[in-house]
């Protein structure tokens, strides 16, 4: 305190405007908070004169003011990257927000999860918020969570050369329903990366980031063909996969029980995770084979790419078997369809708060196995897309028909 009031009272009296209160700033949180004042200290905006009020503001300069203080959002951050922002605003990391916030059962979580980021949306915060989102947070006692930019580039170093690490991407893209860390950190792929981080590799060596992939070029706009379901429209003309994908859309709650579009597909294509024209999805893909040819032939890479393809429609097949037999329980009267389902189909998007076994098994063989089956084999990983996948949803299916079988005789 002693400092920053000598601090305040160098600021009066000399007159010398931002440059004092800069010091002032730097004073003061040497004592408060000394590991932002040295991380601000090692960073390109404290060698480019980007000071704490061209971010912050200038309305807090003291403990008495500090609810003044600007937390910035990425139209602050566009003051100075116009074109990064852009590109970013069009990608899917831009919605991250919308879409968890478009779940059904987001609101059924406790408040720390959610609101307190502690869950889901200690990642999907990335997104971008309106007016009204970043009230409410303000609202909720969140003085945080209205940036995104600082979950790739972590503040207050906001570091370049941080950001084009693959581990950048580890805190989020992990765990249960989106496991391409572990998938693409233990495949040939991340492995070279990985060995070429640590030297074992020459810093020439090509080793492909997830950077290099999904941000060619260093283009923020990040997003794939498939998106995050692995659902798309147009139907193919595979007869039998084009049934299996309806059947998955109807448990996803975008088509009702006769096939028409429901108000669940506006969310869908609202929060845009599925390319919904023939077109969106080539581009993306067209993109990729792009980037994979910077290392191997085109037919190579495209071939990959259609086994990955291939792999989504196999899974498919063992989806929509188990969803039919969970939609037969509820026609038949032997599993009584929750309330807050819409239609005669489950409610993939339930999560956790399934309320029945049978119902459990089918939304982890969905969220959890389905996407281990396509994303492994899309990240060149074997063991993901076999064991930790399909084989996983091989025996979901036989689970659940097992199950069925069992509530139909009681």
């Amino acid at each position: 305190m002693r400092a920053f009031v000598i601090a305040t009272l160098l600021l009066l009296f000399t007159g010398s405007g931002l440059v004092q209160a800069q010091k002032n700033c730097v004073t003061c949180h040497k004592m408060k908070t000394p590991g932002i004042v040295t991380d601000w200290q090692l960073s390109k905006h404290s060698e480019n004169g980007v000071e704490c009020g061209t971010c912050h503001g200038t309305e807090h300069n003291g403990p008495k003011n500090v609810d003044k203080v600007r937390i910035p959002t990425p139209a602050v951050c566009a003051e100075c990257h116009e074109t990064q922002v852009e590109q970013f605003s069009k990608g899917k990391h831009a919605m991250a927000w919308a879409a968890s916030n478009a779940m059904p059962t987001a609101h059924m979580q406790p408040m720390a999860l959610m609101s307190g980021m502690k869950g889901c949306n200690g990642c999907h915060k990335i997104g971008l918020k309106s007016e009204d989102d970043i009230k409410k947070l303000k609202a909720d006692g969140q003085g945080y969570g209205l940036a995104s930019c600082d979950a790739c580039h972590t503040r207050h170093t906001f570091s370049k050369k941080e950001a084009q690490q693959p581990q950048a991407c580890q805190t989020c893209h992990m765990g249960f329903d989106h496991p391409q860390w572990e998938m693409y950190s233990s495949s040939k792929h991340g492995v070279r990366a990985l060995l070429r981080q640590n030297g074992t590799l020459h810093s020439s060596t090509s080793a492909p980031t997830c950077q290099d992939c999904h941000m060619s070029e260093g283009n923020h706009e990040v997003r794939t063909a498939w998106g995050f379901l692995a659902v798309r429209l147009p139907m193919p003309e595979d007869e039998t996969w084009a049934a299996d994908r309806a059947t998955i859309l109807q448990g996803l709650g975008v088509l009702d029980p006769d096939g028409k579009p429901t108000p669940r597909l506006e969310v869908v294509k609202a929060a845009d995770v599925a390319r919904l024209s023939q077109e969106a999805w080539q581009a993306e893909r067209d993109k990729m084979i792009k980037a994979c040819s910077k290392c191997h032939s085109s037919k190579f890479a495209k071939g990959e790419l259609a086994k990955g393809d291939d792999m989504i429609r196999e899974a498919d097949h063992l989806m929509a078997q188990a969803i039919r037999e969970v939609a037969a329980l509820y026609k038949d009267g032997i599993l009584p369809k929750p309330a807050n389902y819409s239609y005669a189909f489950p409610d993939l998007l339930t999560f956790h708060d399934a309320p029945t076994e049978v119902e459990h098994r089918l939304f982890e063989m969905f969220l959890k196995h389905r996407m281990r089956a396509f994303q492994g084999t899309f990240h060149m990983n074997p063991d993901y897309a076999l064991w930790y996948g399909w084989s996983a949803m091989v025996r979901d299916l036989t689970a659940i028909k097992t199950m069925a079988a069992d509530l139909r005789e009681e």
